[in-house]
């Protein structure tokens, strides 16, 4: 059977993802907070919304899926969002998800927990390449960040704000992600179970978290260095920090992790470009809301403006539409570039950024139209239906 035969969904890169990555990696992927209600939730939301079909339109030849976010008209309305340790998934995993983004014509957000760093991207990716921030307890590393952007010409940071508090992922305390130091006897056993993984990786050893290299109160290695930094964020983020970064960024500052329309307002108050409506992909708070459901509450509290994200549990074209008809400006996508680039590198992100623009552009025309601009404009009773 042909890949593009083979992959025809999310669904079949998280398949062989899993079947490619150790378990410790493949489970810190796909993992939530708690019993994983949320993360589930974040799915069933999107069931709480029904498209409506027109016929015998007038449609295009192509459909225009261009969308204006972050200052720019951008070829497609979703993009990668910042994941942790893409280039332990598959060798150089960064640089893939943010090679394709940038022949897919949109932004890639690279994490602070990245294994290749502002630097080596940003000469490749140039305008393309974000960057995701957490803020570290020091305010000299938080410094050192914000200048290797600056030094990058990085144009936009993604300040996450929801870790303040770490949760509990089980999963993730079961196989010891982000408390081994290094590589175990029983984590050496999941190794040898996946050999293409481990040649493909650990060829010239484990690698580190590029951007904190050379610091010794981080560790060495990537395992090391992933404790160092969860252990390190700050925990005492509030709205003055956020004006204080607003003040030393001259760039795009975009709050990520809001949740609640009060937060919301409060954003649109401190001079943020905008904010990614998000619950951490059901990785904090148990038992919270699904973020499609959020949205349209989300944009009439920040108002016009600004640009609003979502992410946290898109899989399809479809949902992606959903969340657009309710007032979002684009989608982020995490863990399904995460699942894409570990299971079929290069290739497998260019597949996936074609797969999901084509789910677009068919459910819009069978909704009866040909552009992003035309979905916008029509009313959203027009486009959905509450279902309950």
């Amino acid at each position: 059977m042909s890949r593009d035969r083979r992959y025809q969904n999310v669904d079949d890169f998280q398949k062989a993802a899993r079947k490619r990555l150790p378990k410790i990696f493949a489970d810190y992927i796909e993992g939530g907070a708690f019993s994983e209600t949320t993360l589930r939730r974040n799915r069933a939301g999107f069931d709480a919304y029904a498209l409506r079909q027109r016929v015998l339109c007038n449609l295009e030849p192509e459909v225009d899926l261009s969308a204006r976010y972050l200052g720019r008209r951008q070829a497609l309305p979703f993009f990668p969002g910042p994941v942790g340790f893409l280039g332990l998934y598959r060798r150089y995993g960064d640089l893939k998800v943010g090679l394709a983004a940038k022949a897919a014509g949109v932004p890639f957000a690279l994490s602070t927990f990245s294994i290749k760093g502002i630097a080596s991207l940003a000469p490749q990716l140039g305008e393309n390449l974000a960057f995701q921030l957490y803020l570290d307890r020091d305010p000299t590393v938080n410094e050192s960040y914000l200048e290797a952007c600056r030094i990058a010409g990085v144009e936009t940071i993604f300040l996450t704000v929801d870790t303040a508090i770490t949760s509990v992922r089980e999963r993730d305390n079961r196989n010891g992600f982000r408390a081994l130091q290094k590589i175990s006897p029983g984590l050496a056993w999941q190794f040898a179970k996946r050999p293409r993984w481990s040649l493909d990786l650990l060829r010239n050893g484990m690698p580190g978290v590029e951007l904190v290299e050379g610091r010794p109160e981080f560790g060495r290695g990537a395992l090391a260095q992933a404790s160092a930094l969860s252990a390190r964020l700050d925990k005492d983020l509030t709205w003055e920090k956020v004006r204080w970064l607003r003040d030393l960024w001259p760039g795009r500052l975009v709050i990520k992790g809001v949740s609640d329309r009060r937060d919301a307002e409060l954003a649109r108050a401190s001079g943020v470009d905008g904010i990614v409506l998000s619950n951490h992909g059901g990785r904090q708070l148990d038992q919270g809301l699904a973020s499609i459901s959020l949205v349209a509450e989300m944009r009439a509290a920040l108002g016009p403006e600004r640009d609003l994200f979502v992410d946290s549990g898109f899989r399809r074209g479809s949902d992606i539409v959903k969340a657009l008809a309710l007032g979002a400006d684009a989608v982020m996508l995490g863990r399904p570039f995460a699942w894409a680039v570990a299971a079929e590198g290069d290739w497998g992100c260019a597949r996936l950024f074609e797969l999901l623009a084509q789910e677009i552009a068919i459910t819009l025309q069978l909704m009866g139209l040909n552009s992003l601009a035309e979905l916008r404009a029509a009313p959203v009773d027009s486009l959905l239906s509450p279902m309950g």
